[in-house]
């Protein structure tokens, strides 16, 4: 093989579904491996909905925007086929940004190997992205406590599935927020939630009230759009909101308003944005508070694949639509 394909960049959304014209499918030479460096086949490739930021010509963001013409931007979990780096082998499973691409060349900057019995989907479900934000959001922003209650939108999503789990291990009430009747059928009776609010039918308020009679100590938000409003009036004093993504928000070109800041006076509360960039350093500490969760069996996860790498660029869109069931995977 002579070739492999690689998706570059090449326009910024204007809001509304991501579409093919913002892409381009090229063939691109397969690399030479220099002294130092090895080449990984990618085998799985994740979606997430950071790539929305981006994708954006937002140069004020946590994380410079993808260049138009260069590979989009995305993590994913592959082998190396061939090295000639001391520390990598042929073979070993490594993890880490690597675009969407069927190959990539490395000098191991970035990419960890993979030394966990499991599957690759499990890996990036659990134990990548989803996994480590939902650890660093839940313990080193909400700051939860046994008895407490937490809500969680985008709770069937792939890091709101594990908040919802560890608080439940950890003693508190946890209520999910979701778009579609079997999503709140799995978080309840699956994953051990104690309630769900279908935001697209339920009255939200009236729900919320039923499910939360005293009120919310933990909001960990990663949707936005109305049901932030509900939750927000139903915080306790000193609550703790954790503003992980605001997927509604992300298609439009101008955002919802917020919430009225009188509340944060009122109620004293703590509201705190994250992006996990600022925390690559505490990966190796965040890893070992949710390993124990995972080994006791206290997190369960589904993933959602999706074949070809082309497929992600309609893969998308089932961020806005709330039609993917798990982790967004790409199989290779």
């Amino acid at each position: 093989m002579s070739t492999f394909t690689a998706i570059n960049l090449i326009a910024r959304p204007q809001g509304g579904p991501i579409g093919p014209e913002l892409f381009e499918i090229v063939q691109k030479p397969m690399p030479s491996v220099g002294e130092g460096q090895f080449l990984v086949k990618q085998n799985h490739m994740s979606l997430d909905p950071a790539m929305f930021g981006w994708m954006s010509a937002d140069t004020e963001s946590y994380i410079p925007p993808v260049a138009l013409g260069e590979v989009m931007r995305s993590s994913g979990i592959g082998e190396i086929v061939e090295s000639q780096h001391p520390d990598f082998a042929v073979g070993d499973r490594v993890m880490g940004m690597m675009g969407w691409q069927e190959y990539v060349l490395s000098n191991g900057a970035g990419l960890n190997k993979v030394t966990a019995p499991l599957p690759d989907e499990a890996v990036l479900s659990v134990f990548a992205l989803p996994g480590l934000t939902a650890t660093q959001g839940l313990y080193g922003v909400g700051k939860p406590q046994k008895g407490e209650t937490i809500v969680v939108s985008g709770a069937a999503g792939s890091v709101g599935s594990i908040v919802g789990q560890l608080a439940k291990a950890d003693g508190l009430t946890v209520i999910g927020v979701v778009g579609s009747d079997e999503k709140a059928d799995w978080i309840v009776n699956e994953l051990g939630f104690d309630g769900a609010i279908n935001y697209k039918t339920d009255d939200i308020a009236a729900k919320l009230a039923e499910l939360a009679p005293k009120g919310v100590d933990v909001y960990f938000e990663n949707t936005g759009g109305p049901i932030q409003h509900h939750v927000f009036a139903k915080m306790n004093a000193h609550g703790r909101i954790v503003v992980c993504g605001m997927i509604a928000d992300y298609p439009k070109a101008v955002p919802d308003l917020g919430p009225n800041w009188i509340q944060v006076i009122k109620k004293r509360l703590i509201i705190q944005g994250f992006t996990m960039p600022d925390h690559f350093g505490d990966v190796p500490a965040l890893l070992q508070k949710l390993t124990p969760y995972v080994m006791k069996g206290q997190i369960k996860h589904r993933a959602h694949v999706l074949d070809g790498l082309e497929s992600a660029i309609s893969g998308l869109n089932l961020f806005f639509t709330g039609d993917n069931k798990g982790k967004l995977i790409v199989k290779l």
